[in-house]
């Protein structure tokens, strides 16, 4: 504890107290070394002549004396006050964490000096902090479960209520021919299908939100894997009348590690949503790179652009730039979330930008050293 914070502690009435008690004290062993030193005077001639010799300094060495004598009880005061400042600053800190603890966790333990106390204090700060974050995870946690069954609960509603329409059609017989009838029932399935893409993407998303999931962390070759989709998806960009064109950049080894089916995901995503939207401008253009240690895979289509409103939203949950929520074009509303959420399982990150006749998304992941 700093000497100032002791002294400021303690009451000036005191102070004055301790000072006329230690100087009468000094005064009282005064007394008693005086007597001593007059016997020991008689006693012995040799401590006769240091006693001389010291008198032919003055009064210096009794002055020095007085101070030698005073300053040990001044001291013994000073380590009484300090013993009670440390009680007072304890007792403090218990008062703060009650307080805290009927619920006030935005209440703070004032911290005083750099002692046990001080450390102790700290100590307590960090756990506060730590509650706090996690009672304010907790909230989240709360709210993101709340939207997530609001929003599941609407997705599911529309298909299964088309469903039950057109079985309650098919079960009343009110259908006029059998064109109609299996009109009706190509319906249901596509609907049924919805709901199953539906209950995979949910699946997926709420996996991928535990970072423990992360299991099989192998080399995987990226380029190679941008390959294989560029194989695997040729025949729908070809449907589409789209052309993909790849840049790989002379990256030698373009090695992360990761899970290869949840990055397959990642990449398979974005190629469908640039199949999806990027028809009018033909072209998707893969692009791989490198950049002080981390992998770039920019993917790019040439359609309609996404409204400047939407885009810092189209990584969030059940956000469609389709203010309809059909599923006609929208998807599941969980696709890019769930891509957002597998890149930064492998400590990567991903952006998007849009403007007229241009929409890119870009991977980063960081390379196998």
């Amino acid at each position: 504890m700093k000497l100032i914070k002791v002294l400021k502690f303690i009451p000036l009435w005191k102070s004055a107290v301790y000072v006329l008690v230690a100087v009468l004290l000094t005064g009282i062993t005064a007394c008693i070394l005086t007597f001593a030193i007059l016997y020991l005077e008689k006693q012995s001639s040799r401590f006769s002549d240091l006693i001389e010799l010291i008198a032919s300094f003055g009064r210096a060495p009794f002055i020095i004396g007085l101070c030698l004598l005073v300053f040990p009880y001044l001291f013994l005061f000073f380590h009484y006050e300090r013993q009670k400042y440390g009680e007072y600053l304890l007792a403090n800190m218990i008062n703060e964490i009650h307080y805290i603890a009927e619920g006030h966790f935005t209440q703070k333990i004032s911290i005083e000096g750099n002692g046990i106390i001080g450390e102790l204090g700290a100590k307590v700060n960090q756990i506060i902090t730590q509650a706090e974050k996690a009672i304010a995870d907790q909230k989240d946690s709360a709210q993101i479960k709340n939207e997530l069954i609001t929003n599941v609960a609407h997705d599911l509603r529309s298909p299964l209520t088309s469903i039950v329409g057109y079985l309650d059609l098919i079960d009343e017989d009110r259908y006029k021919s059998e064109v109609e009838l299996r009109y009706y029932i190509q319906i249901i399935h596509q609907k049924s299908k919805d709901l199953h893409r539906l209950m995979n993407d949910l699946f997926e998303y709420t996996l991928v939100q535990n970072k423990e999931s992360l299991v099989d962390e192998i080399p995987i070759d990226i380029e190679e894997m941008l390959n294989q989709l560029a194989i695997q998806y040729q025949f729908q960009i070809r449907e589409a009348g789209m052309e993909m064109r790849q840049y790989p950049l002379p990256v030698k080894k373009p090695i992360v590690m990761g899970d290869g089916n949840k990055l397959a995901r990642v990449f398979e995503n974005l190629i469908q949503n640039a199949i999806r939207y990027g028809r009018e401008g033909r072209y998707i253009d893969i692009t791989l790179s490198e950049s002080n240690g981390v992998l770039e895979i920019e993917i790019a289509n040439y359609g309609q652009a996404i409204p400047s409103f939407d885009l810092p939203y189209i990584f969030e949950r059940f956000y469609r730039v389709e203010k309809s929520r059909s599923h006609q074009t929208g998807g599941s509303g969980l696709g890019l979330a769930i891509v957002k959420s597998i890149v930064e399982l492998h400590g990567g990150h991903i952006a998007a930008e849009s403007s007229a006749g241009r929409t890119a998304f870009t991977v980063k992941l960081p390379r196998r050293a």
